[in-house]
């Protein structure tokens, strides 16, 4: 197969992957979602119950970055007119929805809203919402909200943080149970709400569309590629960390902190390598 037939046949998986996406797919919601306002907009009025609520900006793959610890890469980041800052997360596997992980957008949202010198009664309300594709939390509900309270009088802490989980699961006749069904439809003309299924139409029917998921979908294997060449050279030097650890302990000469200083593995790390030796 020459160079030409193997890009023919590339981009003929790439038609058929993209006929087989949905919603519940976070890459290609995310490119359903980037620069429009209304498709959020309905979304979030869903979710949140707030008909009147009004989206102000959206912005998708939102890198919040933490210079000393791990930064996160949110799906979604929307602001309404109340200023209040929305994360939107899609999640297949259970294991992606964790309930730190929520905490853990949530703080790094906070993190990086107030500048320097303004008070913190000026922190904006903020709301993380999973939608994820089966009932994650368990109790059979189509939505889960989530508040601090204080204990004992179970009165609303009212710290402006929420956090809720959407069952992707989810079906009825509610505005939520369509909606979730919508996020499920791989063919546009299934789905009930007419905003989502334009924007959907748009990337899997029209030609401009179907060109910039294709060049999305080209974009995300290479970075797959870029992501297996750096766990692979990691991995090459973690295994070179061992190596080098393994024979100071077998000479001897240096204490195991010194092996943990020149070999660049923990001290936890060496010790368990010592112990291993003894047995």
């Amino acid at each position: 197969m020459n160079q030409s037939q193997r890009a023919q046949q590339k981009h003929q998986e790439d038609l058929q992957r993209l006929r087989n996406f949905r919603l519940m797919d976070d890459d290609f919601l995310t490119k359903c979602f980037e620069h429009d306002k209304a498709a959020i907009q309905l979304v979030l009025r869903i979710v949140l119950e707030a008909p009147d609520l009004e989206v102000l900006d959206v912005r998708t793959q939102v890198f919040v970055e933490n210079l000393l610890n791990r930064s996160v890469r949110l799906d979604i980041l929307a602001t309404d007119s109340q200023g209040r800052k929305i994360n939107v997360e899609i999640q297949r596997a259970d294991r992606g929805a964790g309930r730190r992980r929520a905490r853990y957008n949530s703080s790094m949202m906070d993190a990086n809203l107030l500048e320097k010198g303004e008070d913190f009664d000026q922190l904006p309300e903020t709301y993380v919402v999973f939608i994820t594709e089966r009932d994650v939390i368990g109790q059979g509900k189509p939505l889960y909200q989530v508040e601090r309270c204080i204990l004992g009088s179970g009165e609303i802490f009212g710290d402006g943080s929420h956090i809720l989980y959407v069952n992707g699961a989810w079906r009825d006749d509610s505005p939520l149970g369509r909606l979730m069904h919508d996020f499920s439809c791989t063919d546009p003309a299934d789905m009930h709400y007419n905003v989502l299924a334009q924007r959907v139409r748009f990337f899997k029917e029209s030609k401009k569309g179907v060109a910039i998921m294709c060049k999305a979908m080209e974009e995300m294997r290479r970075e797959e590629r870029e992501e297996g060449i750096r766990e692979g050279i990691q991995t090459g030097m973690k295994m070179n960390q061992l190596e080098n650890a393994k024979k100071m302990l077998e000479e001897g000469e240096l204490p195991e902190e010194k092996v943990a200083k020149y070999s660049g593995l923990p001290l936890d790390e060496v010790k368990r390598l010592a112990k291993e030796r003894m047995v």
